[in-house]
C-alpha cells in the first residue's frame, strides 16, 4: 500500500511540473509545506473557536502564492489531511466536529485559498490580529 502511495505521489510530482523546471517546482512546494505547517501551527496556537476554515484558507492561498509547486503541496497536504481525518473519524465516539460535511467545508477553504482569494473571507471576529 505504501508503494503505491509513493507511486500516486510521484506520479502527481512529475504531472504537477509540466515543462517546469525541477529545481523552482521542489522549492515552491517546499516552502508552501512550510506554510502550510505555519498556518496549522498558528491554527493549534490560536485554539479559537470558528477559527478552522480561516487558517484551512490561508495556508493553501499562502502556500499557492508560492507558485505550482506550492499549490501542488497544498493541494496534496489538505486531500491528505482530509482523508486521514475520515479515517480517525471511523475510530471516534460521540460528536467528533471531523465529519463529511466539516471535511467538505474544510476543502472548500482549501479550494478557496489556493484560488488566491482572500482567507479572511473565513475569519472570525475577534482572532487576534497576530493571524
Amino acid at each position: 500500500r505504501m508503494k503505491l502511495f509513493v507511486g500516486v505521489l510521484l506520479c502527481s510530482l512529475v504531472l504537477g511540473v509540466s515543462g517546469q523546471r525541477w529545481f523552482t517546482f521542489l522549492k515552491e512546494a517546499g516552502q508552501g509545506a512550510k506554510d502550510m505547517w505555519r498556518a496549522y501551527s498558528d491554527m493549534r496556537e490560536a485554539n479559537y473557536k470558528d477559527s478552522d476554515k480561516y487558517f484551512h484558507a490561508r495556508g493553501n492561498y499562502d502556500a499557492a502564492q508560492r507558485g505550482p509547486g506550492g499549490a501542488w503541496a497544498a493541494k496534496v497536504i489538505s486531500d491528505a489531511r482530509e482523508n486521514t481525518q475520515r479515517v480517525t473519524d471511523f475510530f471516534r465516539h460521540g460528536d467528533s466536529g471531523h465529519g463529511a460535511e466539516d471535511s467538505k467545508a474544510d476543502q472548500a477553504a482549501n479550494e478557496w485559498g489556493r484560488s488566491g482569494k482572500d482567507p479572511n473571507h473565513f475569519r472570525p471576529a475577534g482572532l487576534p490580529d497576530k493571524y
